[in-house]
């Protein structure tokens, strides 16, 4: 695992503190944890983030949240304007943030806060209005409602090493046939194991594994219609039909710039 050296606000004796960066598409932080948990927040772009329980996807105005000490890796799929809330391991057991991670949807209050507590000053006073202002922001981050946008990896060996093969190529023609011999198992075995190790079948999880994929490729300018293609969609009314299905929105809707 990646060791990098730690900003000094990491031990900071407040709950939280906020960071903003912009980053170049495909900045990629490999395999590292944190010792307070972390609430990333795409104010532009796309992130993804892998860890040894599946990969997480998400999409601009959208946050996930990573425990404290959670090895995962993280990568800008397009140019990425990132607010950072590094929330300590006891205010995140407080608020009752999961011990997982987890993509978060972001109300525009949150927004509002994220931007104002990017002025806040570190040490910033517990009493004061700033230090209403973080209390503010940390409630307001643990009442997001959670999003579905993460793959499951499976813990067997083999089946983890054909996930993590097709996720860098998800595509809806990759059969069941196709995935069993590549993992060395009968057909019957594969789709037994990996409804155990998952607990999802896997027409539902290659569904899922090419929504997240197309959320990357729409988060970076390509149209509806090479986007259905290239995941193997019949056509891209098909293709709309799912995301809509999924998600509640159109591409363009879900994708449409909310004002911050």
């Amino acid at each position: 695992m990646r060791e990098i050296s730690l900003p000094p606000y990491q031990n900071t004796p407040r709950d939280a503190v906020v960071t903003t960066i912009d980053y170049a598409d495909g900045t990629l932080f490999p395999l590292h944890d944190h010792p307070r948990g972390q609430f990333a927040y795409a104010a532009s772009g796309v992130i993804t983030v892998f860890t040894e329980a599946g990969n997480w996807v998400v999409p601009p105005q959208r946050g996930i949240w990573v425990p404290a000490q959670l090895p995962h890796s993280m990568q800008m799929r397009g140019a990425v304007t990132l607010h950072n809330t590094y929330i300590r391991k006891q205010a995140a057991r407080r608020l009752g943030l999961p011990g997982q991670c987890q993509v978060l949807e972001v109300s525009p209050l949150l927004r509002h806060l994220l931007l104002k507590a990017i002025d806040v000053p570190t040490r910033y006073s517990s009493q004061g209005r700033d230090g209403h202002l973080m209390g503010l922001l940390l409630h307001e981050i643990a009442g997001m409602p959670a999003l579905s946008l993460n793959a499951p990896l499976p813990a067997e060996p083999r089946l983890a090493k054909v996930c993590c093969d097709f996720l860098t190529q998800p595509s809806l023609e990759v059969g069941i046939d196709e995935m069993a011999v590549r993992a060395g198992m009968s057909r019957r075995s594969f789709t037994r194991y990996f409804r155990l190790h998952t607990g999802v079948s896997y027409i539902e999880w290659r569904q899922q594994a090419c929504l997240l994929e197309a959320i990357v490729l729409l988060g970076k300018g390509q149209s509806v219609t090479q986007v259905a293609m290239s995941l193997g969609y019949s056509s891209s009314s098909a293709f709309t039909t799912v995301f809509k299905q999924r998600l509640g929105e159109v591409p363009s809707r879900y994708f449409a710039e909310q004002l911050v």
